[in-house]
């Protein structure tokens, strides 16, 4: 895909000049330092951590943070930017350079203190911090109430004890944001939020996920065991982090479903020009009208997506959208990506390998329909709003 069809006609997102220079600085970067290794770090299970620091020099991270803590100073479609030149590339090891610059600094830009910005953003700008967030236990994944977590007031602060797992960025984490019960009787009134620094003792790595795709992103376990944190760690008010979090899972969603669009325009190139290339039976496979027929079917599937994407980014840059538009929006991307699965068929016993760029994106693309909150979770966002 180009430029134009890019930003171009598939968008109503008001993409300026400055944006599009932007997106040819990520692409470069890219090709040039991600793509010619990335099947050595799929291998390892992680990208280098120069990785980060390479990539905070272009200004990749923290586009939309303030440029008085680092940040790049820019609005939301820089965010879009590299959130789509991600998902065409296929560079899905470096998706948790948006965990890191987009869900996690957020919390601290919009919850934190001015001693916690000073001290961590321009860090995480630069690429010297790496930062997640941890939510998901073994026994919690989309129900966030259920979380069991738990961080105790002491003289000192609080002391966490617990479990998280499916850790995105938590193998290279300096900082982790911990969702943690300060109230356990409480459910969601219960819960708060601590920015804990990963050299802390009680803090312990597990072991980096084998997952079936995603496989150079890095994704470990994470525990606490008496970890004893500092009473300025807490990040806003005791007990009012399940607010901030639903708060900013809408952004979250909305990225989420951003990849999916893109990457469903991607993979449906990459089936175009390969059933135009293939023969079958003397004559191109797209001369077949079953093969052709549904191809239509995907287009049109991946205008739609499209679509809803442009206009719920639009809506979140004016403060408009909702829960239940996020939810919405994430919603149909991630369950217009199982059309990937058609478009794999058409590429026969090539698409099943991982050389394929449709056979790692049959794969990369699974787990959006259960990070972020589940499909089931959205629905029932959704339905709460009839």
């Amino acid at each position: 895909m180009d430029d134009t069809t890019r930003s171009g006609e598939r968008w109503l997102a008001p993409f300026t000049p400055e944006h599009e220079e932007f997106r040819r600085t990520i692409g470069r970067f890219i090709r040039e330092e991600v793509l010619p290794r990335h099947a050595d770090w799929e291998q390892q299970g992680c990208v280098p951590r120069e990785l980060w620091r390479k990539a905070g020099r272009i200004g990749m991270l923290l586009t939309n943070i303030p440029d008085e803590y680092g940040g790049g100073g820019g609005d939301f479609l820089y965010t879009v930017v590299v959130l789509e030149e991600i998902a065409l590339s296929l560079a899905s090891g470096i998706t948790g350079f948006t965990t890191h610059s987009d869900i996690v600094a957020p919390y601290l830009l919009n919850f934190g203190t001015e001693a916690q910005k000073k001290a961590n953003l321009p860090g995480m700008a630069s690429g010297d911090i790496v930062a997640s967030v941890a939510m998901t236990e073994p026994g919690a994944g989309s129900d966030l109430k259920a979380i069991r977590t738990t961080a105790v007031r002491s003289s000192a602060g609080y002391v966490i004890n617990g479990q998280k797992t499916f850790i995105t960025n938590g193998y290279h984490a300096d900082r982790v944001l911990i969702v943690a019960k300060t109230d356990p009787e409480a459910g969601a009134r219960g819960i708060s939020l601590f920015w804990a620094d990963t050299a802390t003792p009680g803090f312990k790595r597990g072991r980096l996920l084998d997952k079936v795709g995603q496989k150079a992103q890095d994704t470990c376990e994470l525990f606490f065991q008496d970890m004893e944190v500092p009473h300025d760690a807490l990040v806003g008010e005791e007990n009012k982090g399940f607010g901030y979090l639903m708060k900013e899972l809408a952004r979250e969603r909305l990225m989420i479903a951003v990849r999916c669009a893109a990457a469903l325009d991607a993979a449906l190139d990459w089936t175009i020009a390969y059933t135009k290339e293939r023969q079958a039976f003397g004559k191109p496979l797209l001369d077949n009208q079953h093969i052709r027929f549904k191809l239509a079917d995907i287009k049109t599937l991946a205008r739609a997506t499209r679509s809803l994407v442009d206009s719920s980014i639009l809506r979140y840059m004016k403060g408009e959208l909702r829960s239940e538009d996020a939810a919405m929006a994430k919603l149909w991307a991630t369950e217009a990506t199982r059309a990937i699965d058609d478009l794999l068929q058409f590429h026969g016993g090539y698409g099943y390998m991982r050389e394929y760029a449709i056979g790692r994106a049959y794969t990369d693309v699974r787990p959006n329909r259960i990070y972020g909150g589940s499909s089931e979770i959205m629905r029932e966002i959704i339905a709460r709003s009839l």
